[in-house]
Formats: structure tokens, C-alpha cells, sequence
């Protein structure tokens, strides 16, 4: 990421630090940061269980479940759902981003229409998202207008109103083309079988709508109950963008019913025929056995915005959609030893303002850690750290002495 970007990235970190500031001291947020530390806690420790009982009850609700044990599998699965459409339209959603579900689809293809403000721009733009709730906030106004200008074949004034007005009209002009809705959620309530989801823009509402609704999730998402699922979602909103509440909560249980006429069930009303729900395991079930902290996470982003190596160096210190130092202990699970090392395994600090910042106190400092010295012994470490050791282990230096 070039300096420019990397200024404009951390100016909006800053405002959203100044605009979350009161907010996080208040006591309310406290007693719920308390509470979802203890259902994330509990969650994790109990997936397993909460997997079966989940699957049992979104099918008994007429959620159609597919466990995807790869991010192949995962992709492969919604391509067959999707390979006989023109486009398909697609909320913002990191799971989606983890297992590149955009870049498969158009090189099948199959277009995929954004809807997100953020991820619309970032798609115009074919940069990485820097935000995993502000995708685009390492692009100013000018910049932003640059782009939607080119990409839209028009010109659009570098101003807020201009810029969105021109990417809505551009969105809701081709969603008509679209039968196929994709999201992400933000949890799922194993005992009551529902997904949650929530926005601000209103996009996911408009792709619930359409006549098949693919979630896709990472099986981490699981909590108890819905009243549990609230929690995380409301905590993850304070975190995220200093609001109380997100604009929308979408709890999605079935496909579109009713029983208004006898009380006899119909299904196919206004809203999805079908409701297909992707579980992606894809190294999280490794993850629990080794690491288990590191899927705790609510996915608010608070972790990045003051850590000291992603705001010098951006989404490089990270892997995909998981940015900061999660991202890099989550990569050795999801891919490989090789993979977590280029992902900036030792280029943290280990400073632990990531852990600070976190509202369930992810240990992710310490993983990051206990990871390097894995790496060690299995021969993965710097070039500058060989030649220190070398230099160790003649002269008892770290310096290598020169030649007179």
C-alpha cells in the first residue's frame, strides 16, 4: 500500500477512534463486552455440539445445510448454485472474501454485482479492502470519484451525495437481473436454527429477497441462541463503527411463508424460495484444537486500528480478508506453515495492543509467539535472523564483525 493510502486508511481509523471513545467506557458497553466474552468463550468450546444441533434445527426450519470442508469445496458448492446465471448479487461478507468467491465466480463467468457501498468501490478500484467493515477507507473522496468516474462512464463530482447517488443507481439498475442474493452472517443461533445478519445500507434486505438466498459462514459463527446472536452483533457494532446499534438486523429462519389463509402453510410468498446455508470448516476445526482463541473473534476490526505494524504497512500484514496479526494465525489453519510465514508472521511486534483493543481479548500476541518458535524448528525464519544466529555462534556477537 503506497504512503497516500496509507495516510487516508489512518485518518479514518482516527475518526472512528474519536467517534467510539465515550461510548466504550460507558457501562453498558462494558456488562455486554463481559457478557459476549462468555457466549464466544462458551460457543467455542462447545462447537461441536452446537454444529449437530445447529444443522438439526436450521433443517428442520427449511434452511438447506451444506458443511464445506475446504474453501474448494465451499466454492465449488456455490458455483453449481450460481453457473447458470449471468450475475449474481453479493453483500459484503469476510468469509466470502476468505475463500476469493468473487474472483472464482468471474473467472467461471459468472458476474457478481457488490452491493455494498465500500465493496462496490474496492471491486471498481481492484484494490484489497482495508476495513472489514469500511472496506474503502484507504480511498479519499477525490480518489473515489476517480474511479466511479472511469468505471461508470460519467462524470462524478468528488462530493459524499454524488458519489453514492451514482453507485445506487448503478447497483439498483442491474439487482433486477439478479435471482440469486449472496451474504455472509454475522452469527448463527444453533437452538432456534437462524441466521443474523446486519447492515446499515439495507442491500442484504433487497437480497433476501430474491428467489435463492446463499449465506455462507464460517462454522465459528455458531452461538447458542439468538439472544445470544444480538449480543455479539450489538458488541460488534460498538467496535466497529462507535454506534450503539447497526441500522438493520436481518434473522433469517426459512425460506418466505405464510399461513393467512386457514392457517395452511404456503411457502413462496415475497421473499427467498430457497434458503442455502454454506458452513465452511476450511482449517477452523484444526484451529480449535491448537488455537482456539483465534476464533473467538466477532470480526469489529477495533484489533487493526491501532496496531502499530497494519497501520505503517496495511492489508499486507494479514492473510485475505483476516487483516492484522488473527489473519496471520488463522492463515497456518486455513493454509499452511509457508503461507503464515509470507503472511507477516514476523513482522509483529508482539507489542499486544491488538489484545488490548480486542472486546473479547484474543491473545493474538501470544499465538503470534508461540507460532514463531514453531516456525523456528521447522527451519522458517528471516534471512537476518540466520545471519544473527551464524554470527552468534562464532563471535558471540549478533554483529558480524568486519575485517581489518
Amino acid at each position: 500500500m503506497n504512503d497516500s493510502s496509507l495516510r487516508i486508511m489512518n485518518k479514518s481509523f482516527n475518526i472512528l477512534d474519536k467517534r467510539r471513545a465515550t461510548l466504550l467506557k460507558d457501562e453498558r458497553t462494558i456488562n455486554l463486552k463481559e457478557r459476549v466474552k462468555k457466549i464466544r468463550k462458551n460457543s467455542v468450546k462447545h462447537l461441536s455440539s452446537l454444529l449437530e444441533i445447529a444443522q438439526e434445527n436450521l433443517q428442520s426450519n427449511g434452511i438447506e445445510v451444506v458443511m464445506a470442508k475446504d474453501a474448494h469445496e465451499a466454492r465449488e458448492v456455490i458455483y453449481q448454485l450460481v453457473k447458470n446465471e449471468d450475475m449474481v448479487a453479493k453483500s459484503k461478507s469476510n468469509t466470502a472474501g476468505e475463500i476469493q468467491l468473487t474472483e472464482y465466480l468471474e473467472s467461471k463467468k459468472v458476474n457478481v454485482l457488490e452491493t455494498d457501498l465500500g465493496d462496490r468501490i474496492v471491486q471498481f478500484d481492484e484494490s484489497h479492502p482495508t476495513h472489514p467493515i469500511g472496506p474503502a477507507c484507504h480511498l479519499d473522496m477525490a480518489r473515489i470519484a476517480e474511479i466511479v468516474s472511469s468505471k461508470l462512464q460519467k462524470d462524478v463530482k468528488a462530493e459524499p451525495r454524488a458519489i453514492l447517488d451514482s453507485v445506487k443507481k448503478d447497483i439498483t439498475g442491474k439487482i433486477p437481473n439478479c435471482n440469486i442474493g449472496i451474504t455472509g452472517a454475522n452469527a448463527v443461533a444453533a437452538e432456534d436454527g437462524s441466521l443474523l445478519m446486519v447492515h446499515n445500507e439495507g442491500n442484504i434486505s433487497l437480497l433476501t429477497m430474491m428467489d435463492t438466498h446463499i449465506v455462507i459462514v464460517g462454522i465459528d459463527k455458531l452461538v447458542p441462541t439468538l439472544e445470544d446472536a444480538v449480543s455479539v452483533v450489538k458488541l460488534e457494532t460498538i467496535y466497529a463503527t462507535g454506534k450503539t446499534v447497526p441500522a438493520y438486523m436481518n434473522i433469517v429462519s426459512s425460506p418466505s411463508k405464510t399461513a393467512d389463509i386457514e392457517q395452511i402453510l404456503l411457502k413462496d410468498m415475497y421473499g427467498a424460495k430457497r434458503v442455502i446455508l454454506v458452513l465452511l470448516d476450511n482449517g477452523r476445526s484444526r484451529a480449535l484444537q491448537e488455537n482456539e482463541e483465534c476464533l473467538w473473534c466477532i470480526g469489529c476490526g477495533a484489533c487493526i486500528v491501532n496496531c502499530p505494524v497494519y497501520t505503517t504497512l496495511g492489508p499486507e500484514f494479514g492473510y485475505l480478508r483476516h487483516l492484522g496479526g488473527r489473519g496471520i494465525v488463522l492463515s497456518k489453519y486455513i493454509d499452511n506453515d509457508e503461507v503464515c510465514f509470507d503472511s507477516g508472521l514476523y513482522k509483529c511486534t508482539l507489542c499486544g495492543q491488538c489484545t488490548n483493543e480486542c472486546p473479547v481479548e484474543i491473545p493474538t500476541n501470544q499465538m503470534l509467539e508461540d507460532l514463531r518458535k514453531e516456525s523456528v524448528k521447522k527451519g522458517l525464519y528471516t534471512q537476518k535472523h540466520q545471519e544473527i544466529k551464524n554470527n552468534l555462534k562464532k563471535t558471540r556477537s549478533p554483529f558480524k564483525k568486519e575485517l581489518n
